[in-house]
């Protein structure tokens, strides 16, 4: 995925603006692996492979996701990945 991709997307729920974490890039910084968070519903979408993966929840499986969210555990900083929603440590869905 280019960077200036980032720019055209928005959260499918809310539309609101997408924040960038990248993890990899290729030799031309264009993004492998990272992923794309919404700060107003706190949802995560992952990329894998260059492409952003943007299902709506009920199309998502959280044991496909897993494997990634435990290799991104020190990009995650702490953070918790709980129904698809990146949260802070000790802050629950409800908060």
């Amino acid at each position: 995925m280019k960077p200036t991709t980032i720019e055209k997307l928005c959260c499918p729920f809310d539309r609101s603006d997408l924040e960038l974490t990248r993890i990899t890039e290729d030799l031309n910084g264009k993004i492998e692996e990272g992923w794309l968070h919404c700060g107003q519903c706190k949802r995560i979408y992952p990329i894998v492979k260059g492409i952003p993966i943007m299902n709506p929840d009920e199309y998502r499986e959280p044991s496909l996701e897993q494997p990634l969210l435990d290799r991104w555990q020190k990009q995650l900083k702490g953070r918790q990945v709980k129904a698809f929603r990146l949260l802070d440590s000790g802050q629950t869905e409800d908060t």
